[in-house]
C-alpha cells in the first residue's frame, strides 16, 4: 500500500538549497538521514497526469491560498524567485529560485482540489493544471516575456 510520496531536487548546491527548503516549509517535520542529509516533510499533495507534445516529465509546484502574502512571507524569510506572478487559467504561478540552478513551482490554484482548500477565485472550474501548458517541449515560453518557464 502506499504511504507516501517522495520528491528529489537535483542541486548544485545542496546545502544552501536545503536553507532555502526549511525557510520555504518552516514548520514541517523534517529528519537528518545522516551526515547533514536532511528530508523534509511536505504538505498534503494532489498528482494530476496532462498530456504533452514534449518530453515527458515531472514539475513539483508547492500550491498557497494567497500568492501574493505567501511570496511576501518568504521574500521577508530571504526566499528569492525567479519568476513574477502570471495569471492562467488554472492559477497564479511562480517560482522560487534554488541555489545551484532551478526553481521549484509555486501557485495558487482556481480549480478544484482534492485537498479541500478553496480554489481561489470562486466559480473559475478549469479542469487544467500546472503542466497543462505544455506544447512542444517540457519548456514553454511565458506569455509574459517570454522568460522560459515549467508547466
Amino acid at each position: 500500500m502506499i504511504y507516501g510520496a517522495h520528491a528529489l531536487v537535483y542541486s548544485r548546491a545542496p546545502g544552501e538549497t536545503r536553507a532555502i527548503l526549511e525557510k520555504v516549509l518552516e514548520g514541517t517535520k523534517k529528519v537528518d538521514a545522516g551526515g547533514g542529509w536532511m528530508i523534509f516533510a511536505l504538505p498534503p499533495a494532489e498528482i494530476a497526469v496532462h498530456p504533452t507534445d514534449g518530453a515527458p516529465g515531472i514539475d513539483l509546484y508547492l500550491m498557497c491560498q494567497d500568492i501574493e502574502k505567501t511570496i511576501t512571507e518568504l521574500r521577508e524569510k530571504g526566499v528569492t524567485f525567479s519568476r513574477a506572478v502570471s495569471e492562467e487559467s488554472w492559477g497564479r504561478v511562480s517560482a522560487i529560485a534554488l541555489p545551484g540552478g532551478g526553481e521549484l513551482g509555486l501557485y495558487q490554484p482556481r480549480h478544484a482540489t482534492p485537498l479541500g482548500r478553496p480554489p481561489a477565485r470562486a466559480g473559475a472550474k478549469s479542469r487544467a493544471g500546472p503542466s497543462a501548458s505544455r506544447s512542444g517541449s517540457r519548456r514553454a515560453a511565458s506569455s509574459k516575456g517570454g522568460r522560459p518557464r515549467r508547466g
